[in-house]
């Protein structure tokens, strides 16, 4: 059974892992950019997808030679079965968001990406659980901080605004695939697992659709490389490690201000200006992230905890077992 300070240190590294995921993912649109222009769509998730499964894989085999996974939960079986179930969610995501990102308007569609903030929270109440009133009050904040941030000025609904919308669903479904098996499997094996099912996906339709050349992957190896390695590897392990005691609303809210971190990082990295509206956008999405981890009284109201919950302090001081 864990003490109260161990659950309250899982908590704390949980919600820091996610933080530190949505850094790295807002950061990241500049090398995304600069490799799409040496590769087409697909190539480009295939490559970072096996660049990333390898890259974990790497540190897989030397905790393994020197036991540093033998606290965690072993099951071959789940671990197919999650692995499989993520990277075809991932695969399904990144591919019908990058293919409409190419005719989409940014903000636009950096916007409707996002609504995954919407769709996990459905998801999670579909499921039978219940969301306490600072959670929604948290979710609609985050939703207008958003929209504050990246629609500027936008034309109708077009048919590749559609598609991102779809891409959103499936990132939703992946937050609530990975609550679910992270529970139940090693955060890093689930992680590498997830991006070799995605890459292995992602291969066939990059030589039927597309014509990749070497001397083009040699020349943009760098922003490649990055993304394979820093965004796709460790951001996306961060993520699900964070989500071992994150409830996947908490995780999703978290991990939408990559919106914040992204306009930080244009004023830090490229010289860019906020305007007030943006300052605004990014104000509230703070401010939403904050309310959703208020305890005081008028948000508080039993709810029953589910498998997908993920709120491992109550299960742990509860039933008296861990992770």
């Amino acid at each position: 059974m864990m003490s109260k300070s161990s659950v309250r240190k899982l908590y704390l590294y949980c919600y820091l892992a996610l933080v530190l995921a949505a850094i790295i993912l807002g950061m990241s649109f500049v090398a995304q950019k600069a490799g799409m222009q040496y590769v087409e769509p697909f190539t480009f998730n295939t490559l970072r997808f096996f660049i990333g499964s390898l890259s974990l894989l790497v540190v897989i085999g030397i905790g393994e030679k020197f036991h540093i996974f033998r606290g965690e939960k072993h099951s071959t079986k789940e671990l197919l079965k999650g692995g499989v179930a993520a990277g075809v969610a991932l695969f399904f995501a990144f591919s019908i968001n990058q293919y409409c990102m190419l005719e989409a308007q940014a903000g636009k569609a950096g916007f409707i990406t996002a609504l995954y903030i919407i769709f996990v929270p459905l998801f999670y109440t579909f499921l039978g659980n219940r969301l306490k009133l600072n959670v929604k009050i948290g979710v609609v904040l985050a939703l207008v901080g958003l929209y504050l941030l990246c629609v500027k000025g936008v034309s109708g609904i077009q048919a590749c605004d559609v598609g991102i919308l779809i891409s959103a669903v499936f990132f939703a479904i992946h937050i609530m695939i990975v609550s679910f098996y992270t529970k139940k499997v090693c955060a890093m094996k689930l992680s590498c697992f997830q991006f070799f099912v995605a890459g292995l996906l992602s291969m066939p339709l990059m030589f039927l659709m597309e014509n990749p050349a070497i001397s083009n992957i040699i020349a943009g190896y760098r922003p490649i490389l990055f993304i394979g390695v820093v965004v796709t590897a460790v951001a996306y392990t961060l993520q699900i490690f964070g989500q071992k005691a994150a409830k996947p609303v908490i995780a999703t809210m978290i991990l939408s201000s990559e919106a914040v971190f992204a306009v930080l990082g244009g004023v830090i990295m490229l010289g860019e200006s906020l305007n007030a509206r943006e300052v605004l956008g990014c104000l509230l999405m703070i401010a939403a992230i904050l309310i959703s981890q208020m305890s005081v009284k008028l948000f508080q109201h039993r709810e029953q905890l589910s498998p997908l919950s993920g709120d491992n302090a109550h299960r742990v001081l509860q039933a008296g077992h861990g992770r």
